[in-house]
């Protein structure tokens, strides 16, 4: 497959005005360093020759080599036989473009807080020789269980009943996690072109699905402190979109928890648009200390809702199981949008979540205290060291979502991973751009490295304000001294990327 090309135009579009302070051939690596590495351009586009580039930036055919030629040297840039310059990423870099953070090459000693996800509880060595014992009793047949494990799907349906939202076994499917959960329920209620009503920030492995799609996004913000939910509602019925995903179980990454009083405001308003609710309950298990019952799901308030909820954060996200809870007329849609490239989630991942679930349907009390130790140590460390960044301590979630008091976002996320802290920057969760001046922490890893990695992010933060970031650290500088964070904040033109995470 031959590499996407990016015009000399569109480049010159992205790298922006080249005079500055610095020399023009650093602005112009710094820049391009910055787009790469924050999947503006994303790894494999093949970038315009030089003798084009110099045209579209009025500079010279020298000036454009020697910025070219600093890339190959820190690994931004490949020269492929008959594909000329090559977007790419250094050794040990993990790829900002896909956010799969899952891979070796992840440098020794990096603390990585791009994943919200847990590692495996106690108990997973048992629940895994359960399903062993428990599988001979599927091995007669092909595997392939469209619906899931019945047993299974019973445990998620009586979850839901216990939770306020009456559910039978036969209005589940298990699927392959929750993003493949979500992209299902996509493809069944979307035709190409059409309208969706989404929130921003939002968790942003959507993202790729509705391209496809190529859906027209109506964006309706979250706060720090909650939804606007009057205009919610306004979006909602101006928008005549077909779905709407939502995230009001502690969203992803604000951590804000949407009441009963609001999901039926919410409610009320896409059932006179009849538009069918998509609601991402991924995080619904993460209370940590709430207080007073948890609302409704937002099923028992919609009844035209599907509901997509996971095991990969109130169990272990190695399992990759998830699930749809929808009403049952929905189910062959459902099940003929799945069978293109998910026939079904595999058996023996199934059986093991029904075990753990049968002893624990969300997290463990004792899970729930180490969470609440790990957030209440991420947010102190923050105020303390850093009081100028500012953000809402959550009562449930994984992560805080905090806000810097400039947008330069994508420059502290590049500074942070010379300093071995790897961090996702707002703009990847955004819907409709913007959120530049957003990070967010997953407070998922022992107190002490959340407080290493506090550490990090503020001398991250100094290096972006004093202009040297990306002057040392793995990948090395772009360049000679400067900044491609202070290049990109100084011209007012930071990254916009919208490349997935992986949780």
């Amino acid at each position: 497959m031959p590499a996407p090309v990016l015009s000399a135009a569109r480049v010159a579009d992205l790298v922006g005005p080249t005079a500055g302070e610095h020399p023009a051939y650093q602005v112009v690596a710094d820049s391009l360093r910055l787009l790469i590495a924050d999947g503006r351009i994303t790894v494999g586009t093949r970038l315009p020759s030089e003798r084009d580039l110099t045209a579209a930036l009025g500079l010279s055919r020298t000036t454009v080599s020697s910025a070219y030629a600093v890339l190959r040297e820190r690994g931004y840039l490949t020269s492929r036989r008959g594909s000329g310059s090559v977007a790419s990423l250094p050794t040990g870099v993990v790829r900002r473009d896909t956010g799969l953070h899952l891979s070796p090459d992840v440098p020794e000693g990096t603390i990585d807080l791009t994943c919200a996800a847990l590692r495996a509880p106690a108990g997973m060595t048992q629940a895994a020789e359960a399903a062993i014992a428990a599988s001979p009793g599927y091995l007669c047949g092909s595997g392939y269980l469209l619906s899931g494990v019945p047993e299974l799907r019973e445990v998620v349906a009586a979850r839901y009943t216990e939770r306020g939202l009456p559910t039978n076994a036969d209005e589940v499917i298990i699927t392959t996690g929750a993003v493949v959960g979500t992209a299902i329920a996509a493809r069944a209620l979307l035709s190409p072109g059409d309208a969706v009503v989404l929130e921003t920030p939002t968790y942003p492995n959507i993202f790729p699905t509705l391209n496809q799609l190529r859906a027209r996004i109506s964006a309706v913000p979250v706060e720090p402190n909650g939804w606007d939910v009057p205009t919610m509602t306004a979006t909602i019925r101006a928008s005549g979109a077909r779905a709407a995903i939502l995230l009001p179980d502690f969203h992803n990454p604000t951590g804000n928890l949407m009441s009963d009083d609001e999901r039926a405001s919410v409610a009320a308003a896409l059932g006179r648009a009849r538009i069918t609710a998509v609601v991402d309950e991924t995080v619904a298990e993460m209370g940590l200390d709430h207080e007073g019952p948890m609302p409704l799901p937002f099923g028992a308030h919609h009844t035209d809702t599907i509901s997509v909820g996971s095991a990969s954060k109130s169990h272990w996200g190695g399992l990759r199981i998830g699930w749809i809870r929808a009403p049952r007329r929905l189910h062959d849609s459902l099940v003929a949008a799945r069978v293109p490239f998910d026939i079904g989630a595999p058996v023996i991942d199934q059986l093991v979540l029904l075990h753990l679930m049968r002893d624990a349907p969300g997290i463990t009390d004792e899970r729930r205290r180490g969470l609440v130790e790990a957030r209440d140590s991420l947010a102190s460390a923050l105020r303390s060291r850093l009081p100028s960044l500012r953000f809402v301590r959550p009562q449930g979630g994984l992560s805080l979502w905090v806000e810097l008091p400039e947008p330069v976002a994508a420059e502290v996320t590049l500074a942070a991973e010379d300093e071995g802290l790897l961090v996702a920057s707002g703009p990847r969760f955004a819907a409709a751009g913007g959120l530049d001046r957003w990070i967010r922490l997953p407070y998922v890893l022992p107190p002490a490295e959340l407080v290493e990695a506090v550490e990090r992010l503020a001398r991250a933060i100094e290096r972006v304000a004093a202009g040297s970031a990306g002057s040392a650290g793995p990948a090395g500088p772009a360049g000679s001294p400067g900044s491609p964070g202070a290049a990109r904040h100084a011209r007012g033109r930071p990254a916009h990327p919208r490349g997935p995470l992986v949780a």
